[in-house]
Parts: C-alpha cells; structure tokens; sequence
C-alpha cells in the first residue's frame, strides 16, 4: 500500500528508534512508488525533508526517495538537485548519501553526479 505524503509527514520528524523498524523509514518506503507515477508531487517533499537537520531522516530521504528519483529521472531533476545541493547545506549532506544507480550511470549524468558529489567533499 502507499501511503499518501500528508500520512507520512503525520509521522515526521519523529525520532529514530533504538530497536526494531523505524516507523519513519517504513512511512517513507511507501513512497517510493511515486517515483515512478508522480514524481512533480514527490518533489517537494523530498526537498523539505532532505533539508532537515535530523541526519537520520536524511539519510532515510536520500537513501528511500531522493537516489531513486535521479534513478529514474535524472534529466528532469538533476538541475533541482544541484541548485538545492549548492544553495542548502543540509540537502548537500542529503545529497552525499546517494548512490548511483539507472540513470545516474550513465556516462554524461555519472559525470555530472561525480563532479557535484566531489565538490562538496572539498567544501
């Protein structure tokens, strides 16, 4: 089942839990397939949360969401992403936590993805 975002964000901040499934992590599974169906509505949200300054809800943003939609979508967000990465300390340590994967492989996008990667490990 997805949950709807305004169910998800009931739930945000919160706190990380010390034991079993973090409720946040799994709210925010849920949403992974909107990615694929309506990625212009996931935006916002993956900006708002990938900007907070709980390092665990970022790392759930990055990791979940944000790697996912450049996955599929690098073209169409990678521009959104660099501008927030440059613009919002926080969003750049969200933006470190992603990997590769799809889209972000490919040579020209990898090389984009690489170079924004790398210059903000020597910021």
């Amino acid at each position: 089942m997805i949950a709807s975002i305004a169910q998800v964000e009931r739930l945000l901040p919160g706190q990380a839990t010390a034991e079993g499934p973090d409720p946040r992590w799994q709210a925010i599974i849920t949403l992974e397939p909107l990615i694929h169906s309506v990625p212009e509505v996931l935006w916002p949200f993956i900006a708002r949360w990938g900007s907070h300054p709980d390092e665990d809800l970022r790392t759930a943003i990055a990791t979940c969401l944000l790697e996912h939609l450049l996955e599929y979508h690098f073209t169409e967000y990678f521009p959104r992403v660099e501008a927030l990465t440059r613009s919002n300390p926080l969003f750049a340590k969200t933006f470190q936590v992603c990997s590769k994967f799809g889209q972000t492989t490919q040579p020209q996008n990898k090389k984009r993805f690489l170079k924004l990667q790398n210059l903000l490990f020597t910021m």
